[in-house]
């Protein structure tokens, strides 16, 4: 994903409100967004649509985490369908997406970039 230099960036939690190796719910312009903070991989966190397309329910945040092929992704926890943290494609099926915002750490802060 290119991002902007001169996109402006939002806090949207804090650090401390992150759990390593899950998920958790922030909601972002009447959007659920679902954020994973996985240290072990870069000290990198991840933030993609907390609605699980196949269902419908907000609950990806809820999901388990893992790789595949290194690939690092979320498996909802309804239907077990896998979800790229990078890029939001369904594993199982390419044609399903679920959206993916930019977002790093900058200190204590949790930031996205303002639509």
């Amino acid at each position: 994903m290119t991002i902007n230099p001169n996109a402006d960036w939002l806090k949207l939690c804090n650090k401390s409100d992150l759990v390593p190796n899950t998920g958790v719910a922030a909601l972002y312009q009447d959007q659920q967004i679902a954020i994973f903070y996985i240290p072990e991989y870069k000290d990198e966190v991840f933030a993609i649509g907390n609605q699980d397309p196949f269902s419908g329910a907000n609950i990806l945040a809820r999901g388990l985490i893992g790789d595949i092929k290194g690939e690092p992704m979320v498996a909802s926890p309804l239907y077990k369908q896998h979800f790229s943290l990078n890029t939001g494609s369904c594993f199982e099926d390419s044609n399903i997406k679920v959206p993916v915002w930019p977002v790093r750490l900058k200190g204590e802060n949790v930031e996205i970039i303002a639509a």
